[in-house]
Order: structure tokens, then C-alpha cells, then sequence
């Protein structure tokens, strides 16, 4: 077997460039700089949040990844996205951040100086090729970068070449758990811009659910018609924000049962409901999370309307829980009251006591929402979910009811019915706010929305 391999580059398709090529490519360039009044969006916020986290750690040498790139398959990565706590504090949330670290360099007694290490803009002179060679980073590849000077003016940071970092570790860093949970402590309470991003993730995917009702026709021919559902509702992410927060789950009939159903590969029965979970997530990296669990015919039968207006009297009670000062765990309580005694009163349970329900219901009834769908999971027990509710936080009242096909205990026309019901709301002064109000919640909403929706799309 004649060796090329001192003429041919192993495992890769590129072809190797000349002298005169590499000299071309160098020159002849229009500057294309970024408008000097540039800015990431909430930048005059950004300062504040770093200060908090200065005053938590005192004389400590804080870093703050952006995360790198994960492989999908041989040379192709998944589509990236910074770490929402990364995104938090400097306000950058593109795909170009890769690679990049926030470091808070201790200054003085007590604060931190902020310094974004990054990989710059590429030169285009003196024989530089990675802004056309660089697949992974290339600008010709990926995308424009800011260079030092316009990524300072963005951010307001001070910036450096990540080359400079060499290797961050040292004794003076918090350690990673402890960072973490402050992180997500500091970010339990929404401000007002943060809460104004969630409400236009919320609205994005009302929309969403809109173009799903209005496909339903479609989705209903197709063999794999909760995937078309999956697709209506992505394309809709993606033509308004970032993308969709998490995996949608499209689960029609039984798949409903399983909580976190994101294979979405099954026929739809216009006789079954599809509970359908899906939220926005905007350019800024703010989800929704919202749930709606629909009558594929359009009307609820007499077995699934029971089913679902259990569901939503538990997501009322939950609701009415909301309010400055009371256990972050007292409206899924409150839920699972509506909901133990709604199972004794169908004989499915001899009595509401206990804990048995959890049989049908197994989760909990809601979680924190914000730059992660499950937003602020590494805080402290105390702080979060053994802790009390403030003004300005974003959470999600979720009961369900997930009545599996091979369930003994219930009654046959029970059986392989699924209903979840979730919605995002605001804590206020005196209560919560319903963000998601513009989706109808209640069995005869639905039916009246749902008609009018496919009654336009037939027209």
C-alpha cells in the first residue's frame, strides 16, 4: 500500500492552501465595524447583578463559564447556547460566546473588577486564516465576532484576548457548588425588565399553541402527526425568538401518562386528548412554560371533561395559594388537596388522607421560571423550595393527572387518560399575576377557542 499521508491531511476534507491563495484571501477588505451605540439588551442591569455577587464573595477570584461546544455527531456540534448564569451577568446570549469566561478578579477590600476573557473578531492580514478556515470559529463558518474594542462597548466589561487566561483555577475560587447556588439565589427575584422578557416569551407561545390548534387538521392525516405538532410549534420559536426552551412534548392518548414524553413520534386519534407542553424562548434567553391538554375532536368527552375539571379546580386552588410571604410549598398542597379528594370522591382512593394520590399525580406542582425552564435549581433548600415566596418572582402552577393504561386500580374508562394544566404567573404585592391568561384554561373556553380556530383556518 503505497503512505499518502505526508500528502493528503487524514480525517479531514479540507484542501490545503498556497501562498498565493493565503496572500488573496489577506486583503481588500471593507471594514464592516459594529454601530458604536451597540449594546446587549438589559446592559445598564447587568453591573448591579455583578455587584450583588461581588458582595457574596469578598476577596474571592470568581469565574463564571460560558460553557463549550458538545459534539452531535463526528465533526458536527450541537447548537450552543452561554450558561444562563454567563447570560445573566454580562448580558451575552449568542451562540458566539463559546469558550468565553467572566472572570471577577477581587479588587480592593471588598468588590471584584470584571473582566470578560473572549476569543476576538479574527485579523484578516499577515497570513491569519481562521476567519476562513476555522470551521468551529471561523468568521466565514459561524458568523462575526466583536473585536475587543466593540465587545467592551457591548458589555461595558473590561475585555481580554482568552489566550490570556491560561488556566483559571486556583485555590481563591469559590468552590463550584457554592457559586452556583448563589447564583441562582440572586436570580430567584425577577426584575421588571427580566419580567417583561417573560411575559413576551409567554405571549410568542400563545401564538404557538394558536398554529398548533389550526394544524390540528393536518396533524391528524399524518402517521406521525405529534411530531407535526412538534414542527408547527418550533417553527413558531424559531421565527420569534431563540428557540424553544426545553423539548416539546406532544403527547396524544397515553403517551400523555409519561411525564416528560419528547419522542412525539405517535398517530394522533381525533377520539384522544394531546397534551401538548411547549414554551418560547426569547432572543434574551427567557422561557415560557405553559401546558394545555386539548380535545383532538375539539370537545371533551364526559370521562375526559371529569378528568380535566379536577385538574384545573387543583390548578384554581394552587393559584389562590400565590402570595409575599407564603411557603413556595403551599399551592402544590393546596393542589393535591383538590386533587386526593377528588380521587376519594370517584372511589379510585378510599379517603383523601395520605399520601396515595401520588399514584396518578408523581411530580410536583410547579417550579421557578426564568433563564432556565427549571429556573434557579441549584439554590439552597431554604432559600427555594423549603423557603417563602417574594414579590417579583416567575413560577409555574402545574397539577396533573396521569392515569396510566395498565393501571388496575381504575376503572376501565379512566384508563391512558393524561391531563396537565400549567400556566406562568408573576408573584405581586397581594398575589400572582396570571401571565398566560390569553390561553383559555377552563374545558368550555377551550371548546369555544378551539372552534373558532379551526373554523378560521377551514375559511
Amino acid at each position: 500500500m503505497t503512505d499518502t499521508s505526508s500528502r493528503l491531511h487524514i480525517g479531514s476534507h479540507d484542501l490545503p492552501v498556497s501562498p498565493e491563495l493565503s496572500r488573496f484571501m489577506a486583503g481588500n477588505w471593507t471594514p464592516s465595524p459594529l454601530p458604536d451605540t451597540a449594546r446587549v439588551p438589559g446592559h445598564d442591569l447587568t453591573p448591579a447583578r455583578r455587584a450583588r455577587l461581588s458582595a457574596r464573595f469578598p476577596g474571592e477570584r470568581l469565574i463564571v463559564p460560558a460553557g463549550e461546544l458538545k459534539v452531535r455527531s463526528n465533526d458536527c456540534d450541537h447548537r450552543f447556547r452561554p450558561h444562563s448564569a454567563y447570560a445573566w451577568l454580562t448580558g451575552l446570549t449568542g451562540e458566539d460566546q463559546v469558550g468565553h469566561v467572566l472572570v471577577m478578579e477581587p479588587s480592593g477590600p471588598h468588590g471584584h473588577e470584571a473582566v470578560l476573557y473572549l476569543r476576538p473578531r479574527s485579523p484578516r492580514a499577515d497570513g491569519n486564516k481562521e476567519f476562513y478556515r476555522d470551521r468551529r470559529y471561523g468568521e466565514f463558518w459561524v458568523g462575526r465576532r466583536p473585536d475587543l474594542a466593540e465587545a467592551e462597548r457591548l458589555t461595558g466589561i473590561r475585555c481580554a484576548h482568552l489566550d490570556a487566561l491560561g488556566s483559571p483555577v486556583g485555590r481563591d475560587v469559590a468552590t463550584d457548588a457554592e457559586l452556583a447556588a448563589a447564583l441562582s439565589e440572586l436570580r430567584l427575584v425577577k426584575d421588571a425588565w427580566e419580567v417583561g422578557q417573560l411575559q413576551l416569551a409567554v405571549d410568542h407561545t400563545a401564538a404557538g399553541f394558536e398554529d398548533v390548534v389550526r394544524a390540528l387538521p393536518r396533524a391528524l392525516e399524518h402517521p406521525r402527526g405529534e411530531r407535526w405538532i412538534e414542527g408547527v410549534f418550533g417553527l413558531r420559536a424559531r421565527a420569534e425568538g431563540n428557540g424553544t426552551g426545553y423539548d416539546t412534548i406532544a403527547a396524544s392518548g397515553a403517551h400523555a401518562c409519561v411525564l416528560h414524553w419528547i419522542r412525539n413520534d405517535g398517530r394522533l386519534n381525533g377520539e384522544d386528548l394531546l397534551l401538548l407542553d411547549a414554551g418560547v424562548e426569547t432572543d434574551t434567553l427567557y422561557t415560557a412554560d405553559i401546558t394545555r391538554t386539548l380535545p383532538l375532536s375539539g370537545r371533551f368527552s364526559p370521562v375526559q371533561r371529569q378528568v380535566y375539571e379536577l385538574v384545573l379546580a387543583a390548578q384554581d386552588a394552587g393559584m389562590a395559594a400565590l402570595r409575599p410571604g407564603a411557603s413556595f410549598r403551599d399551592f402544590h398542597r393546596a393542589g393535591m388537596r383538590v386533587i386526593a379528594e377528588g380521587l376519594a370522591e370517584w372511589g379510585v382512593l378510599k379517603n383523601a388522607e395520605g399520601d396515595l394520590h401520588r399514584r396518578y399525580t408523581l411530580c410536583s406542582s410547579g417550579h421557578m421560571l426564568g433563564l432556565d425552564v427549571h429556573d434557579c435549581a441549584k439554590a439552597r433548600s431554604e432559600t427555594y423550595l423549603d423557603g417563602v415566596l417574594e414579590e417579583g418572582q416567575v413560577l409555574t402552577v402545574e397539577p396533573g393527572l396521569y392515569l396510566q393504561p395498565d393501571d388496575e386500580t381504575l376503572p376501565a374508562e379512566l384508563r391512558g387518560i393524561g391531563v396537565r394544566i400549567e400556566d406562568d404567573l408573576v408573584v405581586t404585592a397581594d398575589g400572582a399575576r396570571l401571565m398566560s391568561g390569553a390561553l383559555p384554561r377552563t374545558a368550555d373556553g377551550i371548546e369555544e377557542w378551539m372552534g373558532h380556530l379551526l373554523d378560521s383556518a377551514a375559511g
